[in-house]
């Protein structure tokens, strides 16, 4: 195998931990550009490995993806907050988890509860008014937090309920903004971020027990549909043994549980795993949507014109009967162009902007020995953005994702979801959902940024530095 891979150099105690936390984006684009497909670089401990190749990155998601596993940091934040859940977990935990939950992510089921989505979309718009400024990225929030918790938990969560989940939301993505002195002091000694990030995990789930006993007793009764009337309880998973029945996630896990196959440290790690991964991420995209339709009003006036078309006719037809004005997954499958507007929002901002993966055995990569235990980093952020893949990466053009262009990128020049076995299990929940939200907001409203220039900060997910404000018009 081949030396080592070339890269920054870095300080003697942190590596290039201050350069990545200063400006995590900047940093690597820096190293892509300077360095190429392998950059290698110390983030504090961590001998750490940048992949930007479309080519490796399969390799280590899809066509070797048994040779990797998610990495530890040293550092049981990340344990503290989502446990063994999806994102966490691996080999037959993990098997087990994805299988339990994959008939809630069925494609029949998730089609289903487009009027789940329009309802809560139709309550969240009663709200606004024209001329009002709102923060987008908070009124986004504060409905895929309402969606994911109907569709997925079968419950309804309370305005107070939401606004203690987006409250705790700050302490905890603070635990996880990148910085070269966490790893020097442990995670028990109490200082005032460890106490936040713990008192608000505690409230976060408190927030879901309260939703989990609300719930109890419903879970193996065929005749609740929890989710709404739109055919949502399809069959239960091989073994369940009976029949149809309430297929929301936290329905399948409870019944798991009744059987011994969960225990309730399972059953809080699943959810809660889904409560933050399962809003957070549509809606940053949203954000990200709006603000770019604001600077871009043509393409916001071809979005305004599908949007019209799926709810048949915009604010006029949500004023008369809610079957006019209640877009369906049908209608919005249509939507060619608001799809190619999302894609092209979720390569410029993708709200994963890096995966992480560590090699379970030395591997070679690029041409270069990557060793066993080191951290690899497959950004979106860097593959999304480069001129190898794309013509003016920084400039916002959906005709990119028109399919005879498309079709000459590599697969994997684009992964805001992932790849492989593991790839985002709630990939086509987002995107119904955001199109849907889309259809409804811009058949009735233009949304105006009216905030400073995007600046970002990296976390957990890539989320605006500071509020962004939209003035709200009718059409």
């Amino acid at each position: 195998m081949s030396v080592t891979p070339p890269g920054p150099i870095g300080d003697p105690v942190f590596g290039n931990g201050r350069q990545y936390a200063d400006d995590p984006f900047s940093f690597m684009r820096a190293c892509a550009d300077s360095y190429g497909d392998v950059v290698r670089f110390d983030l504090g401990p961590r001998e750490t490995y940048l992949l930007t190749n479309p080519a490796d990155i399969e390799r280590v998601l899809v066509s070797d993806a048994d040779r990797y596993r998610k990495p530890q940091f040293g550092d049981d934040a990340m344990d503290t907050l989502l446990g063994n859940g999806l994102l966490m977990s691996e080999g037959e935990t993990w098997q087990r988890q994805r299988r339990l939950a994959n008939p809630s992510f069925h494609n029949r089921r998730i089609g289903a509860l487009a009027g789940t989505m329009v309802d809560h979309t139709e309550s969240q718009l009663a709200d606004w008014s024209d001329g009002d400024v709102v923060d987008i990225q908070l009124e986004v929030a504060r409905l895929t937090v309402k969606i994911i918790v109907s569709a997925m938990f079968g419950a309804d969560i309370t305005d107070e309920e939401v606004k203690t989940v987006q409250e705790k939301l700050e302490p905890l993505g603070a635990r996880f903004e990148p910085d070269p002195r966490r790893f020097l002091i442990p995670n028990w000694v109490p200082t005032r971020e460890n106490r936040e990030f713990d008192a608000a995990v505690d409230t976060l789930e408190s927030v879901i027990d309260g939703i989990v006993e609300r719930r109890r007793g419903t879970e193996r009764d065929p005749s609740v549909d929890p989710a709404g009337p739109e055919g949502v309880a399809v069959r239960g998973p091989a073994g369940d043994g009976d029949g149809d029945l309430p297929m929301d996630l936290l329905s399948v896990l409870l019944r798991a549980r009744d059987r011994g196959e969960q225990t309730d440290e399972n059953l809080r790690d699943e959810l809660v795993t889904m409560l933050l991964a399962g809003h957070d991420t549509t809606a940053l995209a949203l954000t990200y949507t709006f603000y770019l339709l604001s600077n871009h009003p043509e393409a916001r006036g071809r979005v305004e014109a599908e949007a019209e078309a799926a709810t048949g006719g915009g604010r006029a037809a949500a004023d008369a009967t809610a079957a006019d004005g209640a877009p369906t997954a049908a209608d919005v499958r249509d939507m060619d162009f608001t799809e190619r507007v999302l894609n092209e929002s979720m390569r410029l901002y993708p709200p994963v902007y890096t995966l992480f993966r560590e090699p379970k055995l030395d591997v070679k990569l690029g041409g270069y020995r990557i060793p066993e235990g080191s951290a690899l980093m497959l950004s979106q952020w860097v593959v999304h953005r480069s001129p190898r893949w794309y013509d003016d990466p920084e400039t916002f053009d959906p005709s990119r994702w028109k399919p005879e262009r498309r079709s000459q990128r590599p697969r994997f020049a684009y992964f805001p979801f992932g790849g492989g076995p593991r790839h985002c299990i709630g990939k086509a929940f987002s995107l119904l959902e955001a199109k849907l939200i889309l259809a409804k907001v811009c058949s009735q409203y233009e949304l105006d940024y009216e905030g400073p220039e995007l600046s970002l900060r990296g976390s957990l997910t890539m989320h605006p530095n500071h509020p962004v404000p939209m003035r709200i018009r009718e059409r």
